[in-house]
């Protein structure tokens, strides 16, 4: 927790023009002193929802051959999600594409990888799910060929009651040390007549796996990817004038 170095009394003629989100305007004069305080403080907390990233590409000798794979591999994946119990409009789609394949992605094949690779399709899709099921849903996924998968995006299901959370304590940290200044001085803190506050998140860090061609192969025999979900913080910064009697 910190206290941002901006603490202010202010004793004498003066106007304090409120946020947009208050009208009013304050007035400062001798028969109502004040002492404006910003604080910032935190809460951390563990995310309890994810957005799990799964996609895959398919090549193949010509735009039919290649379409023919994909389709193949569309299919097997999100029904092999569906049958995770997931609700169907907790998987979006997010693209999808045929083309041909560039010289510069298979320079370095042999000319027979090189037939075998002249289009390609992929996909992919991003799947709302609780935190403790972010594995069960990956591991699903990649065996059955997602093999362009593994971002995550950790978020919480009720922000506001963080972003709540996180503004009180600032607000508390606030009024402790406006009480502070106030013994210092010899007189009394009043009531709160003025408050702002701005919420700010941890930038969240997705996790990216690219999952190698081929990785479905012996499936049943590998174990899930060992995931925790991430610690999201909420910051609050809190403007606060309070009187002193």
């Amino acid at each position: 927790m910190k206290i941002l170095p901006l603490i202010a009394l202010t004793l004498g003629t003066a106007s304090i023009a409120a946020s947009p989100l208050c009208a009013q305007t304050i007035q400062v004069n001798k028969e109502n002193r004040t002492i404006a305080v910003t604080a910032t403080d935190k809460v951390i907390l563990q995310a309890d929802i994810a957005t799990v990233h799964i996609g895959f590409i398919a090549y193949g000798p010509d735009s039919d051959t290649a379409y023919a794979s994909g389709s193949r591999l569309s299919n097997a994946i999100y029904q092999a999600v569906l049958a995770t119990g997931i609700a169907k409009d907790a998987i979006e789609s997010e693209n999808q594409n045929v083309s041909p394949v560039q010289e510069y992605q298979i320079d370095k094949l042999t000319p027979e990888q090189k037939a075998q690779r002249q289009f390609q399709v992929s996909q992919s899709w991003t799947v709302r799910t609780g935190a403790a099921d972010v594995s069960k849903i990956l591991d699903v996924a990649v065996k059955a060929g997602a093999n362009q998968s593994g971002q995550i995006d950790w978020s919480l299901k009720d922000q506001n009651a963080a972003e709540a959370e996180a503004a009180a304590k600032a607000l508390q940290r606030a009024r402790s040390v406006a009480d502070q200044m106030a013994r210092g001085l010899n007189t009394k803190l009043g009531e709160l007549v003025y408050a702002s506050n701005e919420v700010e998140s941890e930038p969240i860090r997705p996790i990216i796996r690219k999952m190698p061609m081929g990785a479905a192969i012996q499936a049943d025999q590998v174990a899930p990817l060992a995931i925790n979900p991430r610690q999201i913080e909420k910051t609050a910064t809190v403007q606060a004038i309070f009187a002193i009697e």
